[in-house]
């Protein structure tokens, strides 16, 4: 696998930017380095990749992205994400190990959404044993990510959402202090009032939420 991410590190050389670096950790608050290459070429770039390699022909492994993990620029990160993302139909229950793992090391919100939106919500919604045995646990975590994660796996479920889930979690963070936590209660409202908007406009109501948790939960109910 080293050499996989050596191949991929050379294609980043020769592509980086150094001031888009800059910026881009800085927009990062400057917990990460960076080849300094955008996301649209990034991808450009790891497509031509994987089509080259097969990559994405063979068995998912966790050790490639683990390997990834490991490197210190972002763009790494990055992709191992979207290589994740791209086998979804691969992932087993016992992936939710290997989620936590990434969700809870080099940490930031643009990796957390994208695993907890797409692979962690397909798992569970694969197996939806894990809410009790896995996301439970999560939404009472100390880590701040996890508990982010259990707001919005279900992002993508649309009339699926379990709304009793959904909610629950929310009252548990509901008075957290933690800006990502109120984005993402405020996230989880608003993606979920576009299915069930009266559902969405009692729960804010009836519930004592963060003004920004609010805000965002409420920017597409329709007015009175």
């Amino acid at each position: 696998m080293k050499e996989l991410v050596g191949e991929i590190r050379e294609r980043f050389a020769e592509k980086a930017n150094k001031e888009n670096a800059e910026q881009m950790s800085k927009y990062l608050k400057n917990h990460f380095t960076f080849f300094g290459i955008k996301t649209p070429l990034r991808r450009e770039i790891v497509k031509g990749y994987f089509h080259e390699t097969e990559l994405l022909k063979k068995p998912f492994s966790e050790e490639f992205v683990l390997s990834l993990w490991a490197e210190p620029e972002r763009e790494f990160q990055m992709v191992a994400a979207d290589y994740i993302v791209h086998n979804l139909k691969n992932l087993k229950k016992q992936h939710i190990d290997l989620m936590e793992q990434l969700i809870t090391t080099k940490t930031w919100w643009d990796s957390v959404d994208t695993l907890a939106s797409k692979p962690v919500g397909k798992i569970v919604a694969d197996h939806p044993e894990l809410i009790t045995e896995r996301l439970d646990r999560w939404a009472v975590s100390e880590n701040m990510w996890l508990r982010r994660t259990s707001i919005i796996f279900q992002l993508k479920y649309k009339a699926e959402t379990d709304e009793n889930l959904l909610y629950r979690y929310i009252k548990i963070n509901a008075d957290s202090k933690e800006f990502f936590i109120q984005k993402a209660i405020g996230w989880a409202l608003r993606e979920y009032s576009k299915t069930n908007p009266e559902s969405v406009r009692n729960f804010i109501e009836t519930n004592k939420l963060a003004p920004l948790s609010v805000r965002e939960g409420g920017k597409h109910l329709p007015k009175k």
